[in-house]
């Protein structure tokens, strides 16, 4: 076998396969040279997706002759000096690859100034510089690709639809400008603007921009600090989510990254919150010590390593968790209507000064006829202020006689636990059902329906979760061993795992081809649900490799408490009711069932006017 060196141009074209997958690729690379370039403002002109032409100007440092042309050489970099700073990375392109692939498969032109003196220009083609001048002294860069791929077209096949691969570009310019809120973006495309930021630092703007103002309304600041992380970002609401976790947004050090382990700490911080299939809407953004994470393990640099992913990840789950427990998560109805002609549109704060007015509007008295005037209604054009609107101004619902409040329980409560009152939820009073499913209820704040089959899920699984206690290794001996068939791949995963098995209480005897006797388990295995736990150990093993006893536990608790659960046209009277209403009051989460779904939704007295037009 002979062996022999390939030339610059053939390796430049195998360098820009790994980093120049499809336009989007491009822009990426020249849009982070242009954030470490110290850009504020960054402008991106397409034209057919990228692949006719990719236009990055900003207002950056810009380069000088001799460094625009050796930026274009393979491995130039101005970030890393030596070895020592790879593990001290603070910038988003630093591998000395991008520019040269980039040019390698296209027609590229670059015009640059650092603003004191005249600029250079350079014209390349597949790599090759084909002209070189002077240009006009504006700082910053102006980098123009054209024909992206035209002399490899096999790449060009694997290209999708315009559509595609303007979507790609637009995911990319959304994270971009989530992770660097200082900087104002532009984006055009075939001559029409595409997106647009003010740069001025307001993250929830940019998430206004990126979701919309409705998901922005609804998002959630949060913020921790341990010796080794800074956490910072928006949570959306539980009622706000999506299909895919596409909307989650993670940022390491003002990079963009994906993370499976990062996003699963986040979905789990939503714990029960979330409905089944559905992910939130988050961008979090991460500051740590260069040093405790590895961005350089793939040439994209979306994916890297941490040094201390178990703490990072643990802090991110409590964070998320803390926080929800400290709001009320009761969503609402929404009012439509533009309440103030003066409004501006464009300004997240004003609209969420708006939306906590409408929440501490004057409630109704359901058994009189006062109205509410036009003088009084939140929104008006009187540019009525708050403060009118405090709860002593407020005139009390009347609650019938008959329906007094109660000290009684649901469920057994333990000696030692102490049933906490939860300010998140406030006291409701029954007043009826609707289909022997949803419980309708009232107090000074308006009307409330609640799931009664989801509200007695959520006490229930709380129960139970607490009841099943720490998981031991002590067994219970069974008087009638169990018997199982199980799949002969599920049988191959046995015999792989017994030892593992045998660790946590379970031991499986042989009987026959693919079956097994079981004559004991662990003595917090739930009554009634053995068979449905242990074959979720079996699962639980076939597709992690491991057993983790907390979620075995987590399953069951929430198995029991679905299965015995009041149901819907199940009819309660108005004690049973207000028992449910009060239990529910004292859970830990008693806005959403384990599964995610909502409980409890409201409709303020004010909302309810403006349906019967009794106020306009």
């Amino acid at each position: 076998m002979k062996i022999f060196q390939m030339s610059d141009a053939l390796a430049n074209k195998i360098a820009a396969g790994e980093v120049v997958e499809r336009p989007a690729s491009v822009v990426k690379e020249l849009i982070e040279n242009s954030i470490d370039a110290n850009s504020t403002w960054i402008k991106v002109d397409l034209a057919e997706a990228g692949l006719q032409q990719i236009k990055i100007t900003d207002d950056g440092d810009g380069m000088a002759e001799k460094d625009c042309e050796t930026a274009f050489l393979r491995h130039a970099t101005s970030k890393i000096k030596n070895e020592t700073d790879l593990f001290h990375v603070k910038t988003l392109g630093f591998r000395g690859e991008a520019l040269a692939s980039i040019a390698a498969v296209s027609r590229l032109t670059v015009k640059t100034s650092q603003g004191n003196e005249a600029g250079t220009f350079l014209r390349m083609e597949g790599g090759k510089v084909i002209e070189k001048s002077k240009s006009d002294a504006r700082k910053g860069s102006e980098i123009n690709v054209e024909d992206l791929f035209f002399n490899t077209p096999a790449r060009l096949k694997y290209m999708k639809t315009i559509h595609t691969e303007l979507g790609h570009i637009t995911d990319l310019l959304n994270r971009l400008a989530l992770s660097h809120p200082t900087i104002r973006f532009e984006a055009t495309h075939n001559g029409k603007q595409l997106f647009k930021t003010s740069g001025s630092g307001d993250l929830l703007q940019v998430v206004s921009h990126v979701y919309g103002m409705s998901v922005a309304k609804k998002m959630i600041p949060i913020q921790h600090e341990t010796l080794d992380f800074a956490i910072n970002g928006f949570i959306a609401k539980p009622e706000v989510t999506r299909a895919s976790r596409n909307y989650i947004s993670t940022i390491i050090n003002g990079r963009y990254i994906k993370s499976i382990p990062l996003s699963q700490a986040i979905i789990r911080g939503y714990h029960t919150l979330l409905p089944i299939g559905r992910q939130p809407i988050v961008v979090i953004s991460i500051e740590m010590d260069p040093i405790l994470v590895d961005v350089n393990v793939h040439p994209t640099k979306l994916e890297v390593r941490f040094s201390k992913d178990k703490e990072l990840f643990s802090a991110i789950e409590e964070t998320i968790r803390k926080k929800f427990r400290e709001i009320t998560l009761i969503p609402e109805l929404e009012q439509k209507e533009k309440h103030n002609q003066n409004q501006n549109n464009n300004s997240i704060q004003n609209t969420m000064e708006f939306d906590t007015i409408s929440k501490k509007t004057p409630t109704i008295n359901w058994n009189s006829d006062r109205r509410i005037n036009e003088n009084q209604m939140p929104f008006s054009q009187n540019n009525v202020s708050t403060e009118e609107f405090t709860k002593d101004n407020q005139p009390d619902v009347a609650i019938p006689e008959t329906i007094q409040p109660k000290t009684l329980s649901m469920v057994e409560k333990q000696e030692e636990t102490e049933k906490v009152d939860s300010p998140r939820v406030p006291t409701m009073y029954p007043i009826g059902q609707l289909h022997g499913t949803y419980i309708i209820a009232q107090n000074e704040n308006g009307l409330y329906m609640i799931d009664q089959h989801a509200a007695q899920e959520r006490v229930k699984y709380e129960f139970f979760k607490q009841k099943l206690g720490k998981a031991t290794n002590e067994s219970q001996e069974l008087l009638i061993p169990m018997t199982f068939d199980f799949s002969k791949q599920e049988a191959i995963f046995i015999e792989q795992c017994k030892e593992e098995l045998e660790k946590v209480g379970l031991f499986f005897e042989s009987f026959g081809n693919q079956s097994y006797i079981i004559r004991s388990h662990p003595n917090w295995f739930p009554q009634g649900f053995e068979e449905e736990v242990i074959r979720e150990m079996i699962a639980q093993i076939m597709e992690e490799e491991r057993i983790n006893i907390e979620s075995i536990r987590e399953d069951a608790a929430i198995l029991m408490s679905c299965k015995r659960s009041i149901k819907a046209n199940h009819y309660l009277n108005q004690d049973d009711m207000f028992r449910l209403l009060e239990d529910l009051r004292s859970t830990t989460d008693p806005f959403t069932c384990p599964h995610g779904r909502p409980i409890i939704v409201h409709f303020s007295s004010y909302e309810l006017e403006k349906m019967f037009k009794r106020v306009m």
